[in-house]
């Protein structure tokens, strides 16, 4: 007999998370834990409102799932699956209901989720760092501590992106990596500040314009000089023969993707369609990210600094040590 529970966590941020389309000071998560008498396993849900998620859904859901499930039934991940599959959850529940019962699986089996799914984890999981939305003058304060980093990630938005990327350069040689998350409207406007930035170290643009906007985005791979990352034009699912004429590759998040299967899957079906493949992550402790870095194997890019801007790590799975993740006990 299996034991389901939810239980809410406050993350206070070391610094305001401030993206083009809101800012925060904490993130309120959730830990899924499933038990039997011997082991336990947990996961974690972060809610992200740009996907009509929030706490109070999260709960409401998770109770939905308790209440249909059939704990006598559930003896692997095939028929937890088709139990999921059988609600219609959001996407960060699902990945936390279904990571929480891989981890008690590996427990029981005392391995890693990497070996879970025949995976390795590669010797040097870098990662970017990401600067929030911040007034000119913080900018380089900021950056004093982040040379360690291989690159960094500048989240901007419409009206001081052009600002913020020529004075992150004038203070760093790292790559950077741009992340608009959906700020533009208009593909002209971007593509003025795309030709503004061209002589700069850019590893890529991530999603400047709205998911659905495929014409837009086909005229913009045309024309673009940097490779561009698909973020929120990617859920649990994509058509990849359209995604691969807008992008020339995708950001999965487990949060997004719904689960470790549906997320391997997606990165399989990247590849299939010569995209490069990115993990990503929201804010998440430890616990969530952990599950990414499993993953990390044959991955060209990785953005896994969420439990970089919590202000105290509950889980203490990963560290982090110029630039690298590595697990305590390695």
């Amino acid at each position: 007999m299996l034991n389901w529970k939810i239980e809410e966590i406050v993350l206070p941020l070391k610094f305001d998370w401030k993206i083009s389309r809101n800012t925060a000071s904490e993130k309120k998560n959730l830990i899924i834990s499933v038990n039997d008498s011997l082991h336990s396993g947990k996961g974690e849900v972060a809610p992200n409102i740009r996907y009509g998620e929030n706490p109070d859904l999260v709960k409401e859901q998770f109770a939905l799932f308790v209440e249909k499930q059939d704990n006598e039934k559930i003896t692997d991940l095939n028929e937890l699956t088709r139990n999921l599959d059988a609600l219609n959850l959001c996407h960060s529940l699902r990945f936390g209901i279904e990571s929480a019962f891989v981890h008690f699986l590996c427990k029981k089996q005392n391995i890693l989720p990497a070996d879970f799914f025949g995976l390795k984890i590669p010797e040097k999981v870098y990662t970017s760092f990401s600067l929030p939305i911040m007034e000119r003058t913080e900018i380089k304060p900021f950056l004093a501590g982040l040379k360690r980093f291989k690159s960094l990630k500048i989240k901007v938005n419409r009206e001081t992106a052009l600002e913020t990327v020529k004075e992150v350069v004038s203070h760093t040689a790292q790559p950077l990596r741009i992340d608009g998350n959906e700020a533009w409207q208009d593909v002209n406007e971007l593509l003025y500040f795309i030709e503004q930035i061209k002589n700069f170290n850019i590893e890529f643009i991530e999603q400047p314009l709205p998911g659905g906007f495929t014409e837009e985005y086909r005229f913009l791979k045309k024309k673009s000089p940097f490779a561009l990352i698909a973020d929120e034009s990617i859920e649990d699912q994509a058509d990849f023969s359209e995604i691969s004429k807008q992008f020339t590759g995708i950001n999965m998040k487990l949060m997004k993707a719904g689960g470790y299967i549906n997320g391997l899957k997606l990165l399989t079906e990247a590849r299939r369609y010569g995209l490069k493949t990115m993990i990503g992550c929201m804010i998440e402790t430890s616990l969530g990210i952990f599950s990414a870095y499993n993953l990390a194997e044959n991955v060209d890019y990785l953005d896994l600094d969420g439990f970089l801007i919590i202000q105290a790590d509950p889980f203490n799975l990963l560290k982090e040590n110029n630039g690298t993740l590595f697990r305590p006990l390695d």
